[in-house]
């Protein structure tokens, strides 16, 4: 399944401006999205959790590494896709979710979660070290970052020794953007990582590598996280300018599988996105992004409920989220500022889509659920469609897609991935 991935790099390698995104949520609805324009492109599709998201404790999905894996084969089977068209990957593994431990009990963890994802067949793993553990000294060197990747690299090649006999895994290494979750402050201004950062960390990580053993494992790092100055807060995009990033360009020059990733490439236009792929930056992370457009379509079809069905019938989708976010504001209230009205807002609409963490809340999860079956156990009208859905609505009269709930917030989710589509693929760019 790797070779799927490698086969996309080696064609950049040679010349080619491809790539691939990268699909890191777990709702089920944008996993379907992806698997479902992964099969009319005729490619595979990378889908990725992140280490916050899903560990062996569960992470906030309640989800295990198998559990999660298992998740998008049950889509891509019942989708069509073959499951070998599938790769599945690993975002920001290593000590973050336990970082207040102090450094040896938050590695020990750290250990476990490379090992679970490993073991459980995903074969993309990005290693992040960079957060300081309780007791560190501020700020980590480059030497400490990279040692703790290469005994993480370890974990992940004797797991796949011992599980499959053979290690195929590929490691993506840097990190020079926001921890998962996101950045907490508004952005003001954001500079590229410089050329020479970027050659240091590649050294360092090389020389930790070999000096733990490791010299297979280093020719399968295939990605190099890097900040080509593009991110996003809670009300403005930071859009890719690559004049910027002349310099930085040319840091991947010379390896023979190396590519840069981009994380935080949500909202972009596809223009930057395109020229993001044409400057190296061959995979392109996207989460938020999707999971934004998916509240947009559920919102609307709450809309459209609510024109449709009684009031003692109704889901009350957007009043249950609110309810929700908070009776538990665990996972927005450090990141939203300013007043009441401000913060409601902020809740409901910002880029930075706090709401993706709340999808798995049982009262939440139940109102999705009632929303999709009403509206399936109703006729919506085109009119009201095209009043709230304008762009299914337009499908919809084209016979593309079915007036059906889950259908249309499918779709609204795919109108993100067919940018990345057209992006990461110069073929289907040249045939517009």
């Amino acid at each position: 399944m790797t070779n799927l991935l490698l086969d996309t790099i080696h064609r950049h390698k040679a010349g080619a401006s491809v790539g691939v995104p990268s699909v890191c949520s777990a709702h089920p609805l944008v996993l379907e999205a992806a698997v479902l324009q992964a099969l009319q492109d005729g490619g595979s599709v990378l889908v990725e959790a992140t280490s916050n998201q899903v560990d062996q404790f569960g992470g906030y999905t309640g989800m295990r590494p198998e559990d999660f894996r298992d998740l998008v084969y049950a889509i891509a089977d019942r989708v069509g896709l073959p499951r070998a068209r599938v790769v599945l990957g690993g975002d920001h593994l290593g000590p973050n979710t336990w970082r207040g431990l102090g450094a040896e009990a938050a590695m020990d963890r750290a250990d476990g979660l490379v090992a679970a994802y490993v073991a459980a067949g995903f074969s993309k793993i990005h290693l992040d070290c960079s957060m300081a553990c309780a007791g560190d000294s501020e700020p980590l060197t480059d030497d400490v970052v990279a040692g703790r990747a290469a005994r993480l690299a370890s974990i992940g090649e004797a797991t796949a020794l011992r599980e499959f006999g053979v290690s195929e895994v590929l490691y993506v290494i840097g990190t020079e953007v926001p921890v998962p979750g996101g950045a907490h402050e508004t952005i003001e201004q954001l500079a590229p990582t410089s050329d020479d950062a970027a050659r240091v960390t590649l050294a360092r990580h090389e020389k930790a590598f070999a000096d733990a053993g490791l010299a297979g494992a280093w020719d399968r790092v295939v990605g190099l996280v890097v900040q080509p100055g593009v991110e996003f807060d809670h009300a403005r995009v930071v859009d890719y300018d690559r004049e910027r990033t002349t310099a930085l360009q040319r840091v991947v020059d010379g390896h023979p599988n190396l590519v840069f990733e981009a994380h935080s490439t949500d909202y972009q236009t596809t223009e930057r996105l395109a020229e993001l792929v044409e400057d190296h930056w061959a995979i392109l992370k996207v989460g938020p992004g999707l999971t934004f457009a998916l509240r947009e379509a559920l919102f609307a079809l709450a809309a459209i409920e609510d024109e449709l069905v009684a009031d003692c019938d109704r889901s009350d989708l957007v009043a249950v989220v609110e309810r929700r976010m908070l009776a538990d504001p665990h996972w927005w209230q450090s990141y939203y500022e300013g007043d009441d009205g401000d913060q409601r807002l902020a809740r409901r609409y910002s880029y930075s889509d706090r709401v993706r963490y709340y999808w798995p809340d049982p009262e939440i999860h139940a109102a999705e659920v009632r929303l999709l079956s009403n509206l399936s156990a109703t006729h919506i009208p085109l009119p009201l469609l095209s009043q709230y859905l304008p762009d299914q609505y337009a499908r919809v009269r084209r016979g593309e897609v079915a007036v059906e709930p889950a259908a249309l917030a499918i779709d609204r989710v795919r109108d993100v991935l067919r940018d990345y589509a057209l992006a990461c693929n110069p073929t289907l760019r040249s045939a517009l």
